[in-house]
């Protein structure tokens, strides 16, 4: 059993889950940062390789395999992930959808000044 507790091992307060599964190893997903949503990401199923990067930072590369750890992505965080064939991504978010909260375009995520 894992548990996510708001403001105690999620350190936001939850405001829409979401999962995705059945993505084809082939697809690289995400390709965004966020403005105001902050996330936390667990592969329940398989194995999730997520590659970050934060303004004016070397990217880093984070491999999710096991169901009871997970990845906190600040806002501003540019990332993609890349699925086994089985895996299952929960996501935590601290936000409601908005389009307007995304950051769809890498070089202009590449012109926020360091530390956002």
């Amino acid at each position: 059993m894992t548990i996510a507790e708001e403001l105690k091992f999620v350190p936001f307060l939850i405001k829409r889950v979401f999962w995705a599964y059945y993505t084809p190893d082939s697809i690289v997903r995400g390709r965004h940062a966020h403005y105001e949503t902050e996330m936390v990401l667990v592969a329940v199923a398989g194995t999730i390789i997520v590659t970050t990067e934060m303004p004016g930072q070397e990217p880093q590369v984070f491999r999710l395999d096991k169901p009871d750890k997970g990845i906190y992505l600040p806002k501003l965080c540019w990332h993609t992930m890349q699925y086994s064939h089985n895996s299952v991504q929960l996501v935590l978010a601290s936000t409601v959808y908005t389009e307007k909260d995304y950051i769809r375009s890498y070089e202009q995520f590449k012109q926020l000044p360091p530390n956002s």
